[in-house]
């Protein structure tokens, strides 16, 4: 049985709306979090994410809410993301009716909190998303990915909204947090996210390659070609994409019929 793809479009919120931007920045109002979720719903995607993008404690509140009415409202497994620093944290948004908790910086920061999140709520619970940039200083200790271009560089994971390098090498992060009990990995490239020009390939396709669970691919996503690459080149499990969905440039379900005349299994 061939396991059907996933498309999930994700949803910024700040405040409690749905915000869009580039790179964070200059961010405009797009509407209720839960109206836009329920489109997708209908449009039949597969999941939705909600990323908590200024996700400090005084905030969470705010989110709770979305989280409660979303839940209330959509028959889709709801993932979300953004300013999870503890079980507690992970607690009250599964119990809210989030489906799954995604954590980055937290993760990096502290390791163990993926162990322990997978032992208390279960690995299907627990999502990491790794956010990577280019690096091509080389080192002895991380592993070479080639470019189109012919350069070679590593992928270095990057925290605190990619604002932050971490030193570590993306493919052996991967790994590790396999290993510690993540369900799946939320792939983000730095180099393509916003640019509208396409999945980052290399690092996509390295990372689905160096691990069992499931990859999302994020980061970059302009056309409906470049789904279909994610999928077929980058090995990807899922594709996500914000601004082509919420600017109504596609709607997923021609996505989904996109990828179905080209031989990719969608559930329609």
């Amino acid at each position: 049985m061939t396991l059907t793809k996933r498309i999930i479009p994700c949803l910024d919120l700040k405040d409690g709306r749905v915000v869009k931007g580039t790179h964070f920045v200059d961010l405009r109002d797009a509407g209720d979090p839960v109206e836009l979720a329920q489109r997708y719903n209908e449009q039949g995607a597969d999941e939705v994410v909600f990323l908590d993008i200024t996700a400090s404690k005084e905030k969470r509140g705010a989110i709770i809410d979305v989280i409660q009415r979303a839940a209330d409202q959509l028959f889709l497994p709801l993932t979300v993301g953004g300013g999870i620093r503890s079980l507690d944290d992970m607690q009250q948004l599964l119990r809210a009716g989030a489906d799954k908790v995604s954590i980055n910086t937290s993760a990096v920061k502290d390791p163990e909190l993926i162990s322990r999140g997978a032992e208390k709520f279960g690995t299907q619970c627990i999502t990491v998303a790794i956010d990577v940039r280019r690096n091509f200083a080389m080192r002895e200790d991380v592993t070479p990915v080639a470019l189109p271009d012919g350069r070679t560089c590593w992928y270095e994971v990057v925290i605190f909204g990619g604002s932050e390098p971490a030193g570590i090498d993306a493919i052996r992060w991967a790994k590790e947090v396999e290993r510690r009990g993540a369900g799946e990995i939320l792939l983000t490239s730095m180099e393509t996210d916003g640019t509208k020009d396409g999945f980052d390939i290399p690092i996509t396709a390295a990372v689905s390659a160096a691990v069992g669970i499931p990859v999302i691919a994020s980061g970059g996503v302009g056309t409906l070609e470049h789904f279909h690459e994610g999928f077929v080149e980058g090995k990807a499990d899922a594709c996500l994409a914000a601004s082509v969905f919420h600017f109504g440039e596609f709607t997923v379900r021609e996505v989904k019929e996109y990828l179905a005349a080209k031989g990719i299994a969608v559930r329609l």
